[in-house]
């Protein structure tokens, strides 16, 4: 398929290029990466609601959880058993700065190697666990896979995908954490039902699976060119942008790659450079973006919709079961990204997702405060129960067509070379930190504000939606090396771009946006 952009950022070049094979193999391979992230979201807060293992790890939450007389929101408090859950993303958090030194000086593609062969180590230890202690060993070392592939994935779909279908092949990246959770659920409603602690163990050792599909993949894969280029393999660089554009004429766009890659390297230190103000506009979104993504309350949703449903009074089977059709709405909503991203852009998606979440959640908020007031005592019926699932149903499309992947997509798109790597860095920690923060919390939280929890998030949701629509340009159809230009046409970020930074001037460029 034959193809080309128009962008209407004033003065961003046009690349000519097709959509062949190879660059679509290459994404739809690079994105297992995804996998592993949401296979551990899916399979984790169903495990956690298994009495098997419960009564193995947790007894005194088994004990809590079968007590008739206990407040419904304090059911599953419990610090220990958080920790199991958000450990991992502690790890995360730490590995992810690691990450970038690696994804820079060796590739983007060992990197994700290495992502998935702690994963799969740290699926052994959970698979075998005897005690808490090699538990949390295997979360952590998950962690660190985990840390690894979401900061070399998303950078490498975007430098791979061509400008005008960057936002759909970087999407492939949510649709595969979605697929995981949906596989993760799948697994856990039928592991769930078998005796003694063999389910468990099944559901945690199969995360050996996607570790192993990443593994493999990230064997087989390219480097980017942008990655080959910042190694020195110029040559190699090219004949890639070439095979990956399906055409000889690929000077422009491999000569903005040099360009990009001589300014890099004038840049020594990243990590430093990254504060400095002409990278002020990357730098607050790679922070705000993950940010606001964990506070949408998203998490609460995939870490613990078993848990969370049978506070709601569901049974275990049913509570399963129910965050089974929960993730697969998500699956499927996440496809609505997929082919609307490029064609209506990132704004549009952020916003109409955050106004749907902000009405669902408060909507989810009334409903269970109504059935159990602050007391956390009383039974709702089961067409009660539908509507809550229903809203939270909407609620997670919201969120899965807009927040889910243009979270890891924007961050991913807007820093040049020079700091792309810490850039992403930052993006994962920040992501880590906060999905930590709330999986930690989260259970204590609900315990302690009860309905009121929903009302807390929505404040965030409302909050996130109104700094996208301020401060967030639009950026489908924008080489990744060009993005400069749509920071410097912006009315608040357009002060800290130097004029240089877009080889034009500020007058130029506001005579052409006339």
């Amino acid at each position: 398929m034959a193809g080309g952009f128009v962008s209407q950022t004033p003065g961003v070049r046009n690349y000519n290029y097709k959509l062949t094979p190879k660059v679509f193999i290459t994404c739809f391979i690079g994105a297992f990466g995804g996998l592993i992230f949401g296979y551990d979201l899916g399979i984790s807060g169903g495990v956690t609601s298994m009495e098997p293992f419960l009564k193995e790890f947790f007894p005194h939450v088994y004990k809590k959880m079968k007590s008739a007389h206990e407040n419904e929101y304090c059911r599953f408090d419990s610090e220990l058993l958080t920790l199991f859950t958000s450990s991992l993303y502690l790890a995360a958090l730490v590995s992810s700065l690691f990450a970038s030194t690696i994804t820079r000086i060796f590739g983007r593609k060992w990197s994700m190697f290495l992502g998935g062969f702690t994963f799969f180590v740290g699926s052994a230890f959970n698979g075998f666990a005897q005690n808490i202690a090699m538990l949390l060993i295997g979360r952590i070392l998950l962690g660190f896979g985990v840390g690894f592939a979401n900061q070399s994935v998303p950078v490498y779909l975007s430098e791979m995908a061509p400008p005008n279908l960057r936002g759909a092949f970087n999407n492939g990246f949510q649709v595969a954490i979605i697929f995981g959770i949906v596989v993760a659920t799948i697994i856990n409603y039928f592991t769930a039902q078998m005796k003694g602690n063999i389910g468990w163990r099944i559901s945690l050792g199969l995360a050996c699976v996607p570790a192993m599909m990443i593994m493999f993949g990230a064997l087989i894969l390219p480097d980017t060119p942008n990655s080959l280029i910042e190694r020195g393999f110029a040559e190699e660089a090219k004949e890639m942008l070439r095979s990956l554009r399906g055409t000889d004429e690929v000077e422009e766009e491999f000569q903005d790659l040099i360009d990009a890659s001589e300014e890099s390297k004038q840049v020594k230190h990243p990590w430093k450079n990254i504060l400095l103000p002409r990278y002020r506009p990357q730098l607050i979104m790679t922070c705000a973006i993950p940010f606001f993504q964990q506070l949408t309350g998203i998490n609460v949703i995939t870490f613990y919709a078993p848990v969370l449903f049978q506070t709601l009074g569901f049974g275990s089977k049913a509570s399963l079961l129910s965050a089974m059709v929960t993730g697969i709405i998500e699956l499927l909503c996440t496809f609505v990204a997929v082919f609307t991203v490029d064609r209506f852009g990132r704004r549009v998606l952020f916003l109409q997702g955050g106004i749907q979440m902000l009405i669902s959640q408060i909507a989810i908020g009334i409903m269970i405060g109504v059935k159990f007031g602050t007391v956390g005592t009383g039974n709702i019926g089961k067409t009660d129960a539908n509507v809550i699932v229903a809203l939270i149903c909407i609620y997670v499309a919201g969120f899965a067509w807009s927040w889910g992947p243009l979270g890891w997509l924007v961050p991913s798109e807007i820093s040049p070379l020079e700091i792309r790597s810490a850039a992403q860095a930052i993006n994962v920690a920040v992501n880590m930190f906060f999905t930590f923060l709330v999986a930690q919390l989260f259970l204590t939280m609900l315990c302690h504000m009860k309905f009121g929890l929903f009302f807390f998030f929505a404040v965030f949701v409302f909050i996130m939606t109104i700094f996208i629509y301020l401060m967030l340009p639009e950026t489908k159809n924008v080489p990744i090396e060009e993005m400069n230009r749509v920071w410097k046409a912006h009315w608040f970020w357009g002060r800290f771009i130097p004029d240089e930074a877009v080889g034009v001037s500020a007058a130029e460029l506001q005579q052409k946006a006339v």
